[in-house]
């Protein structure tokens, strides 16, 4: 059976400009060899200058986000090809800021990760329910809707990674008791061994929302969480270090 490798990844969002990448380099100073791989997430912007300041090192570089099309009249857009001519190996794709605040769906995210996917991106796709699916009790069908309408049918373990993060504890300082998490994780690792077979074991599944140095053991010990997608407390090399050891030491 494959065995999913531990991924920490940081998610800045829209934040960070090149004063920021200092960090990158306090982090790389102090994570020289993790038992982890470790993927930092910054805008656009800053994706080939860290890069650059990455080379040689544990660390990956990854997208936010990227256009389904490889190129075209889409102002303001980036696409895959880009990315990965930018430096990058990943990209974070159906986060649930991207589906709230511009609306897209299950087959849009599913568009994009083909691109990333012909584009040789590894493709983070993001899952997850809000509060009040969680209350009705839909949290299930919520995320098999998504792991089945957003997934390419041509993955493996090498080129998807899914995040589990509920809406609900996204920035909220909220994080779902252990017992919901490893239900999630241990449905998601069910549909999608059903699905792809021996690739779908080997696929990464990471946990998203409020992670910090604080809860990060109590997390990474749930079985088949296998990394955390960060968001705020990747933006400090202090607090993304301290994930990653936690990580590694899982």
């Amino acid at each position: 059976m494959s065995t999913p490798r531990k991924l920490a990844a940081g998610n800045w969002k829209m934040n960070g400009t090149a004063a920021e990448l200092s960090e990158v380099k306090t982090l790389l100073a102090e994570q020289a060899a993790p038992g982890c791989d470790v993927l930092l997430c910054p805008p656009a912007t800053l994706i080939h200058r860290m890069a650059q300041a990455a080379e040689g090192s544990i660390l990956k570089v990854g997208g936010q986000d990227c256009h389904a099309r490889q190129s075209g009249a889409h102002t303001g857009d980036i696409s895959a090809a880009m990315l990965k001519d930018a430096g990058a190996s990943h990209v974070i794709l159906g986060h649930s800021e991207r589906r709230a605040d511009h609306g897209e769906s299950d087959e849009d995210v599913r568009a994009k990760a083909e691109a990333a996917l012909a584009a040789g991106l590894v493709a983070v796709i993001c899952v997850g329910e809000t509060l009040e699916q969680r209350e009705s009790g839909a949290t299930l069908d919520i995320v098999a809707a998504q792991l089945g309408g957003s997934i390419p049918d041509d993955v493996s373990a090498g080129t998807l990674v899914v995040a589990y993060e509920p809406v609900w504890a996204i920035g909220t300082g909220k994080v779902p008791e252990t017992a919901q998490i490893a239900e999630v994780h241990d449905f998601i690792r069910a549909r999608l061994s059903s699905r792809f077979g021996e690739a779908g074991q080997g696929v990464a599944l990471l946990y998203g929302g409020s992670v910090k140095p604080s809860n990060a053991a109590e997390i990474f010990a749930v079985e088949n969480v296998n990394g955390a997608l960060v968001g705020g407390a990747s933006l400090k090399a202090a607090d993304f270090g301290a994930i990653v050891a936690a990580l590694s030491d899982a």
